[in-house]
């Protein structure tokens, strides 16, 4: 077990094995972060890190349905974010069984709900002064659900489904999944301004996936799916016949995992 939040305190239950923080020195209990979200990293720093004996009692809690127990408010509206991106890929599935078109627009609607989740999840965790020891996790779980493997399905639904195509969904799905784990570990460590929030996003955020959001609902709007989408098809005919507009995911995708590209917060 990790103990990259906070030092090794000599008095705790816990054996050396499981909280040692030699290795790496860090300032006693940093501020957490709530969300991976494009809207909660423009927020100031939330409350200090739980203290080693809230980890070791969660870790130590065997009542009945401890889990649920110790859950926040807060974490309770991202589990809804996550409800929002399941039920966006559901629809999804229906659309590419019967063709019907409010399916996926639906789809569309269900992702900018777990937006709003996103965004109000971080809110609400201010507004109580509270921080979780599994609201970060839950927050980027949901977001690679809502803002990425959603996006990807409609994608694929609305005709991007060569091999090349899918394959090129998948780099940008995993892409996704590396960016929010470099966040989890790497957020306390950006520079901060005076206010206590950080200077810039370390690549893009997952959520500026929700252009690609807006681009395929205006596209079903239009109803340029399926044969019709924009742009056709690069070597068409052969194995490797992809469409063009897909290099965007695969450009996306590499701005999402770069380290270089430091965007200045708002």
């Amino acid at each position: 077990m990790s103990s990259s939040g906070f030092k090794k305190n000599e008095s705790a239950v816990a054996s050396d094995s499981e909280f040692d923080d030699s290795t790496h020195e860090v300032p006693p209990n940093p501020p957490i972060r709530r969300s991976s979200s494009l809207f909660s990293l423009s927020s100031k720093d939330l409350l200090p890190k739980p203290e080693q004996k809230e980890y070791v009692a969660f870790i130590e809690d065997n009542r009945h349905f401890s889990l649920i127990r110790n859950l926040h408010m807060a974490d309770f509206i991202t589990l809804l974010n996550g409800f929002s991106g399941f039920y966006s890929i559901v629809s999804c599935l229906r659309f590419t069984l019967t063709g019907k078109s409010h399916y996926v627009q639906r789809a569309h609607f269900f992702i900018c709900l777990g937006l709003f989740f996103d965004f109000f999840d971080g809110r609400v965790a201010r507004l109580r002064n509270k921080s979780s020891l599994m609201g970060q996790e839950l927050d980027s779980l949901a977001d690679l659900i809502s803002f990425s493997v959603s996006p990807a399905t409609i994608a694929f639904a609305i005709g991007f489904q060569s091999t090349v195509d899918v394959l090129i969904l998948t780099f940008w799905v995993l892409c996704g999944l590396t960016r929010l784990a470099r966040f989890n570990i790497s957020a306390n460590n950006i520079p901060k301004d005076k206010s206590g929030k950080s200077q810039y996003f370390e690549g893009l955020p997952v959520p500026s996936n929700l252009v690609w959001v807006g681009f395929m609902a205006t596209l079903v709007f239009k109803d340029l799916i399926l044969d019709d989408l924009p742009g056709g098809y690069l070597f068409q005919g052969t194995v490797f016949e992809f469409h063009a507009i897909a290099i965007g995911f695969f450009l996306q995708g590499c701005a999402e995992i770069s380290k270089s590209l430091r965007i200045p917060k708002p």
